[in-house]
């Protein structure tokens, strides 16, 4: 999550936010929290189809992950900071078992196709197993009754 979504969501202005975070830096690793490269930064505009996104802004935002998420409550020291925590932690839990029931079911579908694959091949050999015998007992039948010929 960007960080003036955060700082939205909590309350407070984002120079608060990431002022905030600067004086608890250590509590925040690379794995927490990065700040966008200002290539990240346009191409995301760009997604979005802003063309002023956030108004005039000095530095590039900063992204947050689940973990850096769960430590802000820990650094923004209020009520509504531990609430919000709370849903957005549950909303990344949803998102996660979202993502691993999808796993789950791709990999059932990926199954079944192949099963469907191997009894394609399998009514395919009993085809041409059927057409053979067909085919061969045609050929070894014997005429029954006078052959003129």
């Amino acid at each position: 999550m960007l960080s003036q979504h955060l700082a939205g969501l909590y309350g407070v202005d984002t120079r608060v936010l990431v002022q905030a975070v600067k004086r608890n830096y250590t509590r925040f690793p690379k794995d927490f929290m990065f700040q966008l490269t200002d290539k990240e930064y346009s191409n995301l505009k760009s997604q979005i189809v802003i063309s002023s996104w956030g108004g005039a802004r000095r530095a590039n935002p900063y992204a947050f992950t689940e973990q850096g998420v769960a430590m802000l409550s820990s650094v923004l020291n209020s009520e509504r900071a531990i609430e919000v925590n709370i849903a957005i932690i549950r909303v990344f839990v949803k998102l996660r078992e979202i993502v691993s029931t999808n796993k789950e079911l791709t990999c059932k579908l990926n199954e079944l196709e192949r099963k469907i694959e191997k009894c394609d091949e399998e009514i395919i050999a009993i085809f041409d197993v059927i057409r053979k015998l067909m085919t061969d007992e045609a050929k070894s039948k014997r005429k029954i009754g006078f052959h003129q010929g």
